[in-house]
């Protein structure tokens, strides 16, 4: 006898297969959200990573900037001091002849006199203090005595004041290496990522980055005065370094970083500045409202202090802004960098 059970029919079976179908998705979404995310395959994810590499880079720069500064400061106090010894030492080693001739004199004439006893002594501070204690020497052979001794320890502590120098350089020129190798790696693994991009998008980035650099040809600037003379040369100079490409480390005259164009700048108008972004914010006078700001100031931006540009009136920026660019002006607002303050020089 025929069966009069209902077939399944196809709704159900297509229901069935979506449950567990939902349920797989459920549980690999629970596995994702455990899990690292995933880079963001597309354009804007990518290019958002490179512009933050850039970012990182031009940071690391006004690092290395100042390491490469501090390391020529201290390489020039080694040379001074190792200078000052070797002169020092000249200078001792013709009073100890001096002493010699002496007693040697005194020798010839009758007696083994106590300035030579001195110079073979191995501990002549102590021999000194004993002969003073005699008065076996003369009030001239004692100033000399005395003057020799003065000059040794003299030697001796600049001869230790170079050797903590020589150290400090050491280390700086440590971090300098340690600087260049993370600003190289970054901007490596930018490329590596640029690569990533498809010919047509690289090719809208390098079209929009143009865009950037010429609008610079096209920027209202207004007519406000600048606050010096100085500044005024400065910014000029500046100015005429529009198109000049970005490269990290560099201070021109044909390519910048930032704190490189700002620094070069202010030397061709006859002052100089400290090199790095950091350092050039703390000279000067402070302008802490943007609205106070007049052509030529310098803008500090980033919470770091980590850029640096000119002030070029109604709201523009003139700078060296990241690798791949050039030296252009740029929107403030639209710069992507906070107003930390300005500093008016001259």
């Amino acid at each position: 006898m025929a069966s009069h059970r209902r077939p399944k029919q196809a709704g159900q079976a297509y229901a069935s297969v979506l449950t567990a179908t939902a349920a797989a998705a459920v549980a690999l979404s629970t596995q994702s959200a455990s899990a690292d995310p995933l880079p963001d395959p597309d354009k804007k994810g990518v290019q958002a990573q490179v512009d933050r590499l850039y970012e990182e880079a031009t940071q690391a720069t006004e690092k290395y900037n100042g390491a490469k500064e501090k390391a020529g400061q201290l390489q020039e106090q080694v040379d001074a001091l190792q200078d000052s010894a070797a002169r020092k030492q000249s200078g001792l080693n013709e009073l100890r002849n001096r002493l010699g001739s002496i007693a040697a004199a005194q020798y010839r004439t009758g007696g083994l006199d106590p300035s030579l006893q001195l110079l073979l002594t191995s501990d002549p501070d102590s021999y000194l203090e004993r002969a003073s204690a005699l008065d076996q020497l003369s009030a001239r052979q004692v100033a000399s005595l005395e003057e020799y001794r003065s000059q040794q320890r003299d030697l001796e502590q600049r001869r230790s004041q170079a050797a903590d120098k020589l150290k400090d350089l050491k280390e700086t020129r440590e971090e300098l290496a340690d600087r260049k190798t993370e600003i190289q790696g970054k901007l490596a693994e930018a490329q590596r990522l640029l690569n990533t991009m498809t010919a047509k998008e690289r090719a809208e980035r390098a079209a929009e980055e143009e865009r950037a650099n010429r609008s610079s040809e096209r920027v209202e600037l207004g007519n406000q005065a600048s606050a010096s003379q100085r500044a005024a040369q400065a910014f000029e100079a500046a100015k005429s370094r529009v198109g000049m490409p970005y490269v990290w480390g560099a201070t021109g005259p044909n390519s910048f970083d930032c704190s490189g164009l700002t620094s070069w700048a202010f030397n061709q108008a006859g002052v100089s500045i400290p090199r790095t972004s950091q350092a050039q914010a703390e000279v000067g006078t402070r302008i802490n409202s943007l609205g106070e700001m007049k052509p030529g100031d310098l803008i500090i931006m980033r919470t770091d202090l980590s850029h640096v540009g000119f002030y070029a009136g109604n709201g523009q920026i003139l700078h060296a802004p990241k690798p791949g660019a050039q030296v252009r002006y740029e929107s403030i607002a639209r710069s992507g960098m906070p107003f930390m303050w300005g500093v008016r020089i001259g």
